[in-house]
C-alpha cells in the first residue's frame, strides 16, 4: 500500500539520499541541491513550501516539493522516486498532491526546471499539462528545459 503523507524530520536522510542518487547518476547535482538537500525545513517549509514523501510500508519511495517563488508561483521541486518503484504511479500520486495543494492555496503557476537526460519524468510532467517555456531565472547551471502549468483561478 503506497500513502503520500506531509514530509516531517524523520524523512529527512531519505528525501536527501533518494534526490542526491538521481541527481549524481546524471551529473546534475549543483550549489543549490545541496543547500535544499541539507536543510529542507530552513530552505522550504519554512519559506511557505510544501514537502511530501511516498511511503510503502512505512519507507520513504518518492519525493516532491513545492518551492515557493514569488506571489502565485511556486516551483516544483525535489522530485524522486526509489529506482524499483519507477514506472508504478509513484511519480503521478506526488506530483498530482503537489497540483492539488497549489490549487488549494491559489497559486496561480507552477514551474520546474530539468534536464534533456530525465526523458520519463519530462513525460510525465507533459501528461499532467505543463507545457515548455524558454528556459529563465533558472538557479540551475545544468538545467536545460523549463515547464510551466498554468492554474486556472
Amino acid at each position: 500500500m503506497l500513502l503520500i503523507e506531509p514530509y516531517n524530520d524523520s524523512h529527512f536522510a531519505a528525501f536527501r539520499d533518494l534526490n542526491m542518487e538521481w541527481l549524481l547518476l546524471y551529473n546534475l547535482a549543483e550549489e543549490p541541491d545541496y543547500r535544499v538537500l541539507s536543510d529542507p525545513r530552513g530552505q522550504i517549509l519554512e519559506k511557505d513550501g510544501f514537502i511530501w514523501v511516498a511511503l510503502s510500508n512505512g519507507i520513504v519511495v518518492g519525493t516532491a516539493a513545492l518551492i515557493k517563488e514569488e506571489h502565485g508561483t511556486y516551483e516544483l521541486a525535489k522530485m524522486s522516486v526509489a529506482p524499483e518503484f519507477r514506472g508504478k504511479g509513484v511519480g503521478r500520486m506526488l506530483i498530482t498532491t503537489c497540483i492539488e495543494k497549489a490549487r488549494s492555496i491559489g497559486a496561480e503557476k507552477i514551474e520546474l526546471f530539468s534536464n534533456h537526460q530525465l526523458g520519463p519524468a519530462l513525460k510525465l510532467y507533459e501528461s499532467v499539462g505543463f507545457r515548455y517555456v524558454p528556459v529563465s531565472n533558472s538557479p540551475f547551471e545544468t538545467a536545460d528545459i523549463k515547464m510551466e502549468l498554468t492554474l486556472p483561478a
